[in-house]
C-alpha cells in the first residue's frame, strides 16, 4: 500500500510539473516525468521517457485546443515543420535504444537554463505582421532544418523537443510568443505520439499505473496552465516561460546529482 501511495505522489508531482511546463512553455512532458520516474521509482530510463511522451500527447492536445480558441495556433504554416519533426523523431528514438540510460537522463538541462534566461532577458517581441513579411521559401527552408533538429532531440532524449521547438518558432521563424507556444504544443502532440509509440514498440509496454497517473495529472495541469497563459500579455508570458524552463531544469539537475 505504501509503495502505491509513493507512486501516486511521485506521478502527481511529475504530472504537475510537466503539465505546467506544457501549458505555459510548450515543453515536453518527458523533460520532467522522465527524471522523476527514473530517480524516485527506479523505472528504466527508456520506459520513463516513453511514459513522458505519451503523457505529452493529451496534455499538448488540450493545450493546443485552448490556444486555438484564443487565435494563437498556426496550423497551415507549421505543417512542413511538423512533418520533418515526425520523420526524424522516429530515427532519434531508434538511436536512443542503443545507448546507456544515463545518456538520456539530463542531457538538455543546461541548454534549458540558457534558453530560459534568453526569454527573460530578451523577450520575444515579434508581431504577426513581421511573421507574414517573411518569404514563404525562406520560412520553408528554416522550418525543415529546424524540424530535423527538434525531431532528433525529441526522439533521442524525449526531453527538450518542446523547448527547441519554441526556440525555432520564435528565433528562426519569427513567431510572436503566444502563437509560438500554441503552435509548439500542437506539433508536440504529434511528435510525442510518434516518439511514444516508437519507444513502446522497441522497449515494450511500461508500468501501466504510472502511465495512467502521469497522463491524467499532466493533462489536468496543462489545461489549467494554458488557460492562464492565454490571458497573459506577451511580456509576462516570456518571463513565465523563462522561469518555468529554469526552475524545471534546476530541479531535474538537483534530482539527478544531489
Amino acid at each position: 500500500m505504501g509503495d502505491i501511495l509513493i507512486k501516486i505522489l511521485v506521478c502527481f508531482l511529475a504530472g504537475a510539473g510537466a503539465g505546467i511546463g506544457t501549458g505555459f512553455a510548450g515543453m515536453s512532458a518527458a523533460a520532467v516525468i522522465g527524471p522523476m520516474l527514473i530517480t524516485f521509482l527506479g523505472i528504466p530510463a527508456y520506459d520513463a521517457v516513453g511514459i513522458g511522451l505519451i503523457s505529452d500527447v493529451l496534455a499538448s492536445s488540450v493545450s493546443a485546443y485552448t490556444y486555438k480558441k484564443s487565435g494563437n495556433l498556426d496550423i497551415k504554416n507549421s505543417l512542413p515543420l511538423l512533418l520533418s519533426v515526425l520523420i526524424v523523431t522516429m530515427i532519434g528514438s531508434f538511436v536512443a535504444s542503443f545507448l546507456p540510460e544515463q545518456a538520456m537522463s539530463s542531457t538538455m538541462q543546461i541548454a534549458l537554463i540558457i534558453i530560459g534566461l534568453r526569454f527573460i532577458l530578451k523577450p520575444v517581441s515579434k508581431t504577426r505582421e513581421q511573421l507574414e513579411a517573411v518569404s514563404p521559401k525562406s520560412r520553408l527552408i528554416k522550418a525543415i532544418v529546424g524540424g530535423i533538429i527538434v525531431g532528433f532531440i525529441c526522439g533521442f532524449a524525449g526531453a527538450g523537443g518542446g523547448m527547441m521547438l519554441l526556440l525555432v518558432l520564435t528565433s528562426f521563424l519569427g513567431y510572436p510568443m503566444h502563437l509560438a507556444v500554441g503552435t509548439s504544443v500542437f506539433i508536440m502532440a504529434f511528435t510525442a505520439l510518434t516518439g511514444g509509440i516508437s519507444h513502446f514498440m522497441i522497449g515494450g509496454v511500461p508500468d501501466i499505473l504510472c502511465l495512467v497517473l502521469c497522463v491524467i495529472f499532466t493533462l489536468l495541469w496543462a489545461r489549467i496552465a494554458s488557460k492562464i497563459a492565454n490571458k497573459s500579455n506577451a511580456k509576462t508570458l516570456n518571463r513565465v516561460v523563462g522561469i518555468v524552463m529554469i526552475v524545471t531544469s534546476i530541479v531535474i539537475l538537483a534530482v539527478n546529482y544531489l
